[in-house]
């Protein structure tokens, strides 16, 4: 026992004596290095600074990955917590709030053998949730070719869209249109479905999507008729540089952007197809030269089956 007690009290000593390691103190410049990359919040520039003093401090790796470690930790609250008040913030933002968009005009005069006047009018408004989006697009096109009428055309539409999880959404569609040169006086339709986003990343957007419809025509001569259809759609963008984007449309529903839906039933298949190159001006103004064909299998009398339209138009966004 007296041996146990002299052993314990020679080991106390020692330890008050010998003090225990500490990591190595990171030379002051150093120290301010990191900490002038940490103020910045670039992740890359943190890394950079470190793995560089790291190389010229080696000793003092650990202390240096903590660091590192520790700015990974704060950054990833920070987003955490920006992500919340997003959220939130959707989620509490009123009926008129979040809303965006873009308006489209364009114009052709031409005169001499032939006069000719053209307006294309165009508006996209769109509402991004957490789960919910919607949008809104409405067209007008006319045209007048030696005092007489010879194109008239106006569009409207309403998708809201639901995302079931990350790939799967739920979507709804209502729209009218008319274009008595086609030989309807007003068409409606509305559908819902399901869509599935095939792509999404390096600036390429596909998304599909199907489900029953149901479509009313009412002719130029006052008959009309009903009748139940199918609906196939695809969306697709390809934003080619950070001013260039090619849009391809083949869709009754959406006349801009970049989608395709073909509605079919019994009686008549109905494609509508655009394609688009954007070029981007500044941060709002783009121009847009597009192509658009209409196609009906089964016209009205009178009326031919095809219809296609060339236009070059300015886009202004908001």
């Amino acid at each position: 026992m007296v041996f146990s007690a002299r052993y314990f009290r020679l080991l106390a000593a020692l330890c008050i004596v010998s003090p225990a390691p500490a990591l190595a103190d990171i030379p002051q410049p150093v120290r301010a290095m990191v900490d002038a990359a940490i103020a910045t919040g670039d992740a890359a520039k943190v890394a950079t600074v470190i793995e560089i003093a790291k190389a010229t401090n080696p000793d003092d790796a650990a202390e240096l990955d903590a660091i590192k470690a520790g700015f990974a930790h704060k950054q990833h609250e920070l987003a955490q917590a920006k992500a919340r008040e997003k959220e939130a913030r959707i989620r509490s933002a009123g009926l008129f709030e979040n809303w965006s968009g873009s308006g489209e005009v364009g114009a052709s005069f031409a005169s001499g053998n032939s006069d000719n006047t053209g307006v294309t009018l165009g508006i996209e408004l769109k509402r991004k949730g957490i789960e919910w989006s919607h949008k809104l697009r409405g067209t007008l096109d006319y045209q007048r070719s030696n005092g007489a009428t010879t194109r008239e055309r106006y569009f409207l539409s309403y998708e809201p869209r639901y995302q079931i999880n990350d790939g799967l959404f739920a979507y709804g569609l209502t729209q009218y249109e008319q274009d008595r040169f086609q030989g309807f006086a007003g068409r409606y339709a509305a559908s819902g479905g399901l869509g599935y986003t095939v792509l999404d990343g390096d600036g390429v957007t596909l998304a599909t999507k199907l489900g029953p419809a149901f479509r009313h025509t009412e002719y130029l001569d006052g008959s009309g008729e009903s009748r139940l259809a199918v609906l196939a759609g695809m969306n697709f963008d390809w934003r080619i540089t950070d001013r260039l984007k090619l849009t391809q449309d083949t869709n009754m529903v959406a006349e801009t952007g970049s989608e395709a839906t073909v509605i079919v039933d019994s009686a008549n298949t109905t494609i509508n197809l655009v394609t688009g190159l954007e070029a981007k001006i500044s941060r709002r103004l783009s121009t847009r030269l597009s192509f658009n064909l209409d196609y009906n299998s089964n016209p009205p009398t009178d009326s031919v089956s095809t219809d296609t339209l060339s236009r070059f138009t300015l886009l202004y966004g908001f």
